[in-house]
């Protein structure tokens, strides 16, 4: 472990994933802040991270303005990634496969839901079409439509982009811009005699730190860090499985990201495809909890492919794997800004899923705060921890 360069920091980052890591970049864009900062990572290998387990995808179809406003930004921030970045030539061009989510719906109920929610997104400027089942047999033939009313579905800035190097280069360019990452693990804060603030973090390694902000950017340990500073939170891990498989009758065309009323979803993915689900007892797990359930992928996730996509009928399974969603027990929302109370630790968690596409605008609002004390960009205020103290929950209809 290394010890860090300084006593002091202006911001520490507990958690150096997508989130710490895009937090810290967009900090060093930030006019006129110059501050000190520190990520604190527990696995600079990130192996057992959620941001390695991501499937990488962006969607535009939310319900809630905000999470589709932040997800325009994000498809922005890929488009446009090396102009971003400085247009350092080092930084690759990332490319979004607009291949976009097909949401179906199998009740009158659920189709009313996608129309409302197909208007809302159009009205913001996505490109959402609300189809017959009809017209999603015409575009895509390989469905099974027989229990199906509608879909929704958007090819405009939604799908598949490479998280992993976006991610990476977060970590570079905040490093190059003075950013200090050291291997080491957060084990004790010490607040003010008022408890309200956090003084100093002590790290496993011995270290004591004196912070003047202290950020929570620790994934599905979100808890564990936040209690540290006296602070309870409604995020937990939970399993969800993924599955890379070959088909014998590959499709004509590629595979929407599918969002099947089973709960399954499955997409095209290269020459291969993909597939994932919750467990049907979606229960918190230990943190380091990520024992697979074979039976998953024999009773729930085949059988629905199958169903739903006929050629799926003959496939081979040639990856699968557990990941932890820090999943956000109260409404599978962002959970973002400073304590009600304990006033410099800030809290970036619980994105249950929505994390690696939300980085990009949910970083630089965060830094913003930080820098200036308000969002600047993009009013992110509805995520804060009033409503989880207060029990209000944040509305959003379109989680996965």
């Amino acid at each position: 472990m290394a010890v860090p360069h300084q006593n002091s920091y202006d911001v520490v980052i507990v958690g150096g994933a997508i989130y710490g890591s895009s937090l810290a970049w967009w900090l060093t864009t930030m006019p006129n802040f110059n501050g000190k900062i520190l990520v604190v990572e527990r696995d600079p290998s990130y192996t057992f991270a959620s941001t390695s387990h991501t499937n990488s995808c962006i969607r535009q179809q939310f319900t809630n303005e905000v999470n589709i406003r932040i997800s325009q930004f994000g498809a922005e921030f890929i488009r446009n990634f090396r102009s971003f970045m400085g247009d350092d030539p080092e930084v690759p061009e990332l490319a979004l496969q607009s291949f976009g989510y097909m949401y179906l719906a199998d009740t009158p109920e659920f189709a009313a839901s996608l129309k409302e929610a197909q208007q809302i997104q159009m009205s913001l400027g996505a490109q959402t079409r609300h189809m017959s089942a009809a017209e999603i047999a015409d575009d895509y033939p390989f469905y099974n439509l027989d229990d199906i009313i509608a879909g929704n579905h958007n090819k405009v800035n939604e799908g598949y982009f490479d998280g992993g190097t976006m991610f990476d280069w977060f970590k570079r360019m905040a490093r190059r811009r003075g950013v200090e990452y050291i291997h080491d693990e957060v084990t004790a804060m010490t607040l003010n005699a008022a408890g309200t603030n956090v003084d100093s973090i002590t790290l496993k390694s011995g270290a004591q730190i004196t912070c003047g902000t202290v950020v929570n950017a620790s994934g599905p340990r979100a808890l564990a860090t936040a209690q540290m500073a006296g602070i309870e939170m409604p995020v937990r891990p939970r399993k969800r499985y993924t599955f890379i498989f070959d088909a014998a009758k590959p499709l004509d065309r590629d595979l929407p990201l599918t969002i099947d009323p089973s709960g399954v979803h499955f997409r095209t993915d290269g020459r291969y495809y993909m597939a994932g689900c919750p467990p049907d007892e979606d229960l918190d797990v230990a943190y380091d909890d990520f024992a697979v359930d074979h039976s998953i992928w024999e009773n729930k996730v085949w059988p629905a492919i199958a169903t739903r996509v006929p050629a799926f009928e003959q496939v081979k399974v040639i990856n699968e794997w557990v990941g932890h969603y820090a999943y956000n027990t109260i409404d599978q929302n962002a959970i973002l800004g400073t304590h009600d109370k304990v006033a410099n630790f800030v809290f970036l968690n619980g994105f249950s899923g929505h994390g690696l596409q939300q980085s990009p605008a949910i970083g630089r609002g965060t830094a913003e705060l930080i820098a200036y004390g308000e969002y600047r960009t993009l009013d992110l205020s509805q995520f804060g921890f009033a409503r989880v103290a207060s029990g209000q929950k944040f509305l959003e209809k379109a989680v996965i």
